[in-house]
């Protein structure tokens, strides 16, 4: 079987891991910055170099095509460049290098192939310059409205609408991924968990993406004197509050043990060391790919009380998706490409959100997973070996070529 060249990869993989380098083994490269602009400089410049044909939409993704021998619709790959603050070298850009690479092989290998075969950088899917997360993927499916998206602001006030049109890199809207001009997505990405190295997969074959639903609570007390108010007359929300999550984690605890669940943010007021909290707000997300078991999850969260420890409690929906199964035929090939190259794998879901699910709704999409060791992502210490960033390239470009003969 045809394999691409681990040293070429290798050169991509640190090239790339200088724009935004923190010194530390990590990068902070956030949409549209300095170093996300520079980075897409440089991939921009490798794929004139490899002949491809670059245009970008008015998202400012990036669209580069190796030209097909037929004129019928292209097939797609890639990912993102951005990343959170201090965040690793392997999300996101992976995907974007792996098919940049499949596509370097197809052209030295001279590789016929009747469809357009294109390498796609999504803008902003990471969310951490611009809520919310996967905007412009989100914009292209329809699950976002763009004239809300060009509106959002980072910390600094700049709105999504200033760092697209200063970057140089917004294009016309004619150029967004369609389903007449695309027959196929897949994209790979870091697990961002420890399952398949515990495992020891080489290869995630993702079935699709976890369904999920976002809430956040809101706990109002009264503030008083921490040091002249009896404890039995005290409205503290915050006790009230811990109360509550201790109550959710017990209950949804029973479910089913792939159900997670997380207590990200808590917002106390007034956070003042000699008052009592009046006010708390926390959020809890709950991922399950079986809605059935989500819809357990809610019910148990519309048992919160109204009244907890003497202070009023509230909850709203902030967010949810469904559950998105990736297209059968595809997974299959991913599968059935791992085998022959003798890597080991396994059939998973993907807890973490992805371009590929909004996109999934468009045109037929999968995803291929390679371990991230010690489960780390979304931090410095984010690491995938060359070996399985390799084998994930290979798995990839078969998987492209087996899509080219559909």
């Amino acid at each position: 079987m045809i394999t691409c060249n681990e040293l070429r990869l290798k050169d991509k993989i640190d090239t790339f891991a200088t724009f935004g380098a923190l010194g530390n083994g990590g990068i902070t490269r956030l949409s549209l910055s300095p170093a996300a602009l520079a980075a897409r400089d440089e991939f921009c410049k490798r794929c004139k170099a490899l002949g491809m044909e670059i245009k970008r939409d008015d998202m400012a993704n990036i669209y580069a095509t190796l030209k097909g021998e037929e004129d019928i619709p292209a097939i797609i790959m890639g990912s993102h460049m951005d990343s959170v603050v201090q965040g690793g070298n392997y999300d996101g850009i992976l995907g974007v290098l792996t098919a940049l690479e499949a596509a370097e092989t197809i052209v030295t290998e001279k590789i016929p192939h009747r469809h357009p075969i294109t390498v796609v950088v999504w803008t902003n899917e990471e969310g951490a310059r611009f809520d919310p997360a996967m905007m412009s993927s989100g914009v292209i499916a329809g699950k976002f409205d763009k004239e809300l998206m060009l509106e959002s602001k980072d910390r600094e006030g700049i709105t999504f609408k200033e760092a697209l049109e200063d970057s140089g890199y917004m294009g016309e809207i004619t150029n967004r991924l369609n389903a007449k001009d695309y027959m196929a997505l897949v994209e790979l990405h870091v697990e961002q968990g420890p399952v398949l190295e515990a495992e020891k997969k080489d290869i995630g074959i993702v079935e699709g993406v976890v369904g999920m639903v976002n809430y956040e609570f809101t706990i109002t007390g009264q503030a008083d004197h921490a040091g002249t108010t009896p404890m039995k007359y005290r409205k503290d929300a915050l006790f009230a509050a811990c109360n509550i999550i201790r109550y959710l984690h017990d209950e949804l605890d029973k479910l089913d043990s792939k159900l997670v669940y997380t207590t990200g943010r808590m917002n106390v007021s007034p956070n003042i060391h000699t008052v009592i909290p009046d006010l708390v707000k926390f959020t809890l997300d709950v991922r399950h790919q079986d809605p059935t078991v989500i819809n357990q999850a809610i019910e148990i969260i519309k048992r919160v009380p109204e009244e907890v420890d003497r202070c009023s409690v509230s909850y709203k929906e902030l967010w949810s998706r469904k559950t998105v199964a990736f297209c059968k035929e595809f997974i299959d090939f991913v599968e059935k490409n791992a085998n022959e190259y003798g890597y080991s794998s396994m059939r998973m879901y993907s807890g973490p959100g992805h371009d590929a699910q909004f996109i999934a709704d468009m045109i037929p999409a999968t995803m291929i997973f390679v371990p991230s060791q010690n489960g780390h992502s979304h931090c410095e210490k984010e690491f995938t070996p060359l070996h399985n960033c390799f084998k994930g390239t290979n798995v990839l470009l078969q998987t492209i070529l087996d899509i080219d003969r559909i």
